[in-house]
């Protein structure tokens, strides 16, 4: 692994761009396995805040071929954002992590914790965010999996909604008015100060928002943009179609 070259951005994000989107999720794979086996070593367990979407499953499918890369009865699954659906419909994050390979790994039932999401969502949120601090401590997650819309929005923090200005809580439902819906995500303050945070991007489809997010100020219309710290660098791992636009910038 980690033969590639990780690019620095800017003193908030790195990226890599990698040919193809198999090269690109078998990148992805490769640096949550070595991720992973860092932090059971340093910690003593791996959390890792998992995502919903297509490309995300496709990570799933290649961790469920790798059985014994790591100590998976020291990995603890939480998820980063879910849907106000019940854990067996089609559209769950929970259900689609799970069935895209996860369940077949070794891991403990009792450290999978599933986002309650499809009713109490405030009384959920509040009961999520202490099963972060009961299990992980202030240090938070060792991994944030993350993706990205075309309207800029990542895990469940979409452009003009409530979460995006909050700042004392981890966990929080939120009211997406463009799906006339409530979801429940991580907050900023649980996704930057955790140790690493990954954002998987795939396809021609997302080249021009990667390019506006990635060149906007911190604060933007594009919530992804303030994704990164000085002290936690996000790492956008991208194929060669959706960094197609920030790469014509070095050329």
């Amino acid at each position: 692994m980690l033969m590639h070259t990780i690019e620095s951005w800017d003193e908030r994000r790195d990226y890599i761009a990698l040919g193809t989107s198999a090269e690109m999720v078998q990148f992805a794979t490769e640096h949550w396995i070595h991720t992973a086996k860092r932090a059971i070593q340093q910690r003593g367990k791996f959390a890792v805040a998992l995502s919903g979407g297509s490309t995300p499953q496709e990570i799933y499918r290649s961790l469920a071929g790798h059985r014994d890369a790591i100590s998976w009865e020291r990995v603890f699954l939480f998820w980063s954002d879910e849907r106000s659906v019940l854990p067996d419909h089609p559209d769950s994050n929970f259900r689609i992590a799970m069935e895209s390979g996860l369940k077949q790994l070794p891991i403990p039932k009792h450290q999978i914790f599933r986002m309650e999401a499809e009713k109490k969502l405030e009384e959920h949120a509040r009961d999520y965010e202490e099963k972060i601090l009961h299990h992980l401590g202030k240090d938070l997650f060792d991994l944030v999996m993350l993706g990205i819309g075309e309207d800029g929005h990542t895990a469940s923090l979409f452009p003009d909604t409530a979460a995006l200005q909050i700042t004392n809580r981890l966990v929080v439902p939120n009211w997406i008015a463009s799906k006339n819906t409530w979801r429940m995500t991580l907050t900023y303050p649980c996704i930057n100060q955790s140790f690493h945070t990954a954002i998987y991007v795939l396809g021609s489809a997302k080249q021009d928002i990667v390019a506006k997010i990635l060149d906007a100020p911190i604060f933007s219309s594009l919530p992804a943009s303030q994704i990164g710290s000085v002290q936690h660098k996000a790492l956008w791992i991208l194929d060669k179609e959706s960094s197609l636009h920030i790469q014509r910038k070095f050329s």
